[in-house]
């Protein structure tokens, strides 16, 4: 059995290639013991974790868990909430002496398309999950837009990951977003700090409830259209616990059918990761895999 594990903003959540789940909020996860995944399958009948964690911006390759340093992340520091949760997670999995390998998130050291590459961090790795999962289904050229507390799109061309829009770039979600001119100036003059901004720049924190989820619906579309730029007849796939509320109103903006997947995308498709890695496959949606030691 194979089990991918989702460090989503608000909680943990874990898969099997077979369609079992576990959620688990990121303040419990601080006590995660192993025995939990028994809600999933007998522990010894794992045979591999695919894991994010954080940002996953030091490393660029999919690396067995052992050979990361300091988890896979420059720093703890920087954008979104740090509970200790998804740390507890990670090191209970490490340590368990379980073959897992941890998917880097796509940052300046990607091998994607340059032009992206004018901000430092593109998406973090949960997303590629998702991407992966829909593969499945749209097969090697699509868009995929994650829809919840913040908004991140991506596209893919040809089986590989070309680049995607971060969180703080461009769309917001309910509770994060890009810094505004209002936003910076409060930073200037000591208001609040940078990651403060971030994470109350969401339509939630900004506009009237009944323009909420119009606003989201718009600014996600408006992500899809311009990856659409780069690939005019991709098919788009939407995610998170927002798109199947909101997918007929981004289907009517971008004026295409849109594929909705639930809250489940990114841990289900990180579990078809680790299926795949630990039977041999060498790239997973154009990144490398730094097979494990056996």
């Amino acid at each position: 059995m194979y089990i991918g594990v989702d460090h989503g903003t608000t909680s943990l959540r874990f898969a099997t290639e077979t369609g079992k789940h576990l959620k688990i909020s990121r303040e419990a996860a601080k006590k995660f013991e192993l025995s939990a995944l028994e809600k999933l399958c007998p522990i010894n009948d794992i045979e591999g974790f695919a894991v994010c964690y954080s940002m996953g911006d030091n490393f660029s390759k999919i690396t067995p868990i052992a050979q990361l340093k300091n988890r896979g992340v420059i720093t703890r520091d920087g954008a979104g909430e740090h509970i200790g949760g998804g740390t507890r997670v990670f090191d209970v999995i490490k340590e368990s002496g379980i073959p897992a390998v941890v998917i880097p998130g796509i940052h300046r050291g990607s091998d994607t398309d340059p032009r992206f590459k004018v901000y430092s961090h593109q998406t973090s790795p949960e997303k590629l999950g998702i991407a992966y999962l829909a593969k499945q289904t749209l097969h090697d050229t699509f868009i995929v837009s994650d829809i919840s507390s913040n908004t991140v799109s991506l596209l893919v061309v040809n089986g590989k990951i070309v680049g995607a829009f971060d969180a703080c770039i461009f769309a917001p979600g309910t509770q994060h977003g890009a810094l505004d001119v209002d936003a910076i100036r409060r930073i200037d003059e000591g208001e609040c700090t940078a990651n403060e901004a971030f994470t109350t720049a969401g339509v939630s924190c900004h506009l009237e409830e009944k323009y909420q989820k119009p606003a989201i619906a718009m600014w996600a579309a408006m992500e899809c259209a311009s990856l659409l730029l780069l690939s005019c007849e991709a098919p788009i796939a939407l995610a998170g616990s927002l798109a199947p509320e909101l997918a007929e109103e981004i289907s009517a903006l971008l004026q295409k059918p849109v594929m909705v997947y639930d809250e489940w995308a990114a841990s289900e498709g990180l579990a078809l990761v680790a299926h795949d890695v630990f039977t041999g496959t060498k790239e997973i949606l154009g990144i490398p895999v730094i097979l494990p030691r056996k």
